[in-house]
Order: structure tokens, then C-alpha cells, then sequence
């Protein structure tokens, strides 16, 4: 029986995706094999009722022989907003360096990197105070204090708390870095009970013990394996931040033993209090991250094959 073999080869830049991708493959006996991706595909997503999962078949048979496949599958990330910019000409796409002579096609994705870092970077560095005054129906509990609400995956989200305006103490908060799935209406309904039209799922947790607390702040990491925000005919994708906070009324003066000016004030804790405990939500954005990180997932170039 005749026996060859397959091989295929995956470069650092081919684990994202931005206005089309293209394949480069790289057969044994020197054969080669190009395939563009859609610009309007959805990123690479797992969630509890979608997923979308991108992978590259091959298959190669021998005569009389079984077909043989080969499944590989990669990451995509998604920028949007990328399919109606208007790109210059070939001719004003040069090369940094003229000396050297590059391949159109190997200028174009150069200048798509540059592009999508240069997008990516303006998007997520602008910065302003966001001030949140957080109260339920016994008062004010505090302030919260984020100074931007669009990041990039692997990004940190950081925020601070201050409870010392507050009328009421704060017990204990909690922070949930969570994605909201949304199905859209039209096939929720379809499906009926099958499947739930919106779901969450946490990435990040922080909580924190917060009595006779002044200030407090917290930092929750994008996960890198996460998927920016996005919207298809199908689900729609979004981010946001969960609050939880617990507080009680009971507290003022009934556990504060105080002793002369000298002393120091003790605070003898309560064996059973009641707590009010109410949550808040704040909408965030997540774009991808930035091409040439993304590709430091995979430093080394992939090798598989297949024996027929």
C-alpha cells in the first residue's frame, strides 16, 4: 500500500481574525491551499445555548483506501467596525522600510495589524470619571469610582469604593465580571421552554468584608480564552458588572463600648443582625485585544499530520 503524508502548518497571526483572514497551508510535495473567512462571522464563542467554533478540515485519501480527516481548530476574534472602513490605495501602503521588497499581500496585513492596533488603542485609553452614587431605600451606602467602561480582553477592570459619606454601613460587597447571552426573540420563542432566552455566566469574582472600611477598590482580569462583545441574527453577546452589597441599620451606637479618652474604641460584634442585601449592574464593553498579544497565546508554530 502506498503511504504519504500531510502536513500542516499554522503561523502566530493566523489566530485572529479581522476584516477576512487568510489561510496559508502548506502541503507536503509543496502543494498550497489559500481560504478567506467571512468578514460578517461571529468571533470564536462558547456559551450556554450558542456556540460558534471555527476549525479547518482536511481530508486526503489514497486509491482504495478510507478517506482520512484531519480536524485543526483555531481562535477567532472579531473587531467590528472594520468591514466599512474606507482602506487607501496600494500606493499609499508602502513599506517602513523601502529598501526592502514585500509581497501585496504581506503589506495589507501589515497595515491591518497597525490598523487594528492603532483602533484598539484609541477605543480603550480614553479615560473619565465615572462617579455612582450607590443607595437603597434607607439611605446613601457610598460611592463608586471607575474611570473608563470599554477594555480590551486581558485587560484589568478596576474600581473603588468609598463608604465614608455614606448613612449607612456596609457590611460586606461582591464584584462579578459576568457576559450576558441574549437569544434573540424570535427564535426564543420557536424553541419555547427548550432554552433560556437570556443566561449569565461569571468570568471574575471579588468580594470583600467592608465594615469600618473608609475606602476600598478591586481589579478583575478579562479572561484571555473570553470573547468580545458582539451581535448576530442569533445571540447577542454583552458585558457587565455585578454588584452585591449587604448592609444593616443596626449597628450605630448599641455595639460601641467606649471608655475614657485615653483608651482606644472598641466595637464588640453582634451575634445575629439583620442585613438588607440589593445588587446593581453596570454595562461595560470588551473589544479583542490586540493582534500581535492575542498571537503570544501560540508563540510557536503548530505542526500536524495525517498518514494515509
Amino acid at each position: 500500500m502506498e503511504t504519504s503524508q500531510v502536513t500542516e502548518q499554522r503561523e502566530q497571526r493566523q489566530c485572529l481574525w479581522w476584516r477576512g483572514l487568510l489561510w496559508n497551508i502548506e502541503l507536503w510535495g509543496g502543494d498550497s491551499y489559500c481560504e478567506m473567512l467571512p468578514i460578517d462571522g461571529p468571533p470564536s464563542f462558547q456559551g450556554q445555548s450558542v456556540k460558534y467554533m471555527y476549525k479547518l478540515t482536511i481530508g486526503c485519501q489514497c486509491v482504495n483506501s478510507p478517506i482520512k480527516l484531519l480536524h485543526i481548530p483555531f481562535h477567532v476574534l472579531v473587531l467590528h467596525g472594520l468591514k466599512d472602513y474606507q482602506f487607501p490605495q496600494d500606493e499609499v501602503m508602502v513599506p517602513s522600510n523601502p529598501f526592502l521588497e514585500e509581497e501585496e499581500g504581506l503589506k495589507k496585513d501589515s497595515y491591518l495589524v497597525d490598523l487594528v492596533t492603532e483602533l484598539l488603542m484609541v477605543a480603550t485609553s480614553q479615560r473619565s470619571l465615572y462617579l455612582y452614587n450607590i443607595s437603597n431605600t434607607r439611605g446613601k451606602v457610598g460611592m463608586f469610582r471607575i474611570f473608563k467602561t470599554m477594555y480590551k480582553i486581558r485587560e484589568d477592570v478596576i474600581g473603588t469604593f468609598n463608604f465614608y459619606e455614606g448613612d449607612m454601613p456596609c457590611l460586606q460587597f461582591s464584584v462579578s465580571l459576568q457576559t450576558e447571552e441574549s437569544i434573540q426573540e424570535e427564535l426564543s420563542s420557536r424553541h419555547g421552554a427548550q432554552g433560556q432566552p437570556i443566561s449569565f455566566s461569571t468570568h471574575t469574582h471579588h468580594q470583600e468584608a467592608c465594615l469600618h472600611t473608609a475606602q476600598s477598590s478591586f481589579s478583575l482580569p478579562i479572561p484571555l480564552s473570553s470573547s468580545p462583545a458582539f451581535t448576530t441574527n442569533i445571540v447577542s453577546l454583552k458585558w457587565r458588572l455585578h454588584f452585591e452589597l449587604m448592609t444593616s441599620g443596626e449597628l450605630a451606637g448599641t455595639c460601641l463600648v467606649r471608655g475614657s479618652k485615653s483608651e482606644a474604641v472598641t466595637w464588640i460584634g453582634v451575634e445575629q443582625i439583620e442585613m438588607d442585601t440589593f445588587s446593581w449592574d453596570l454595562p461595560i464593553k470588551v473589544l479583542p485585544n490586540n493582534p500581535i498579544l492575542a498571537a503570544y497565546v501560540s508563540q510557536f508554530s503548530s505542526t500536524n499530520s495525517i498518514t494515509i
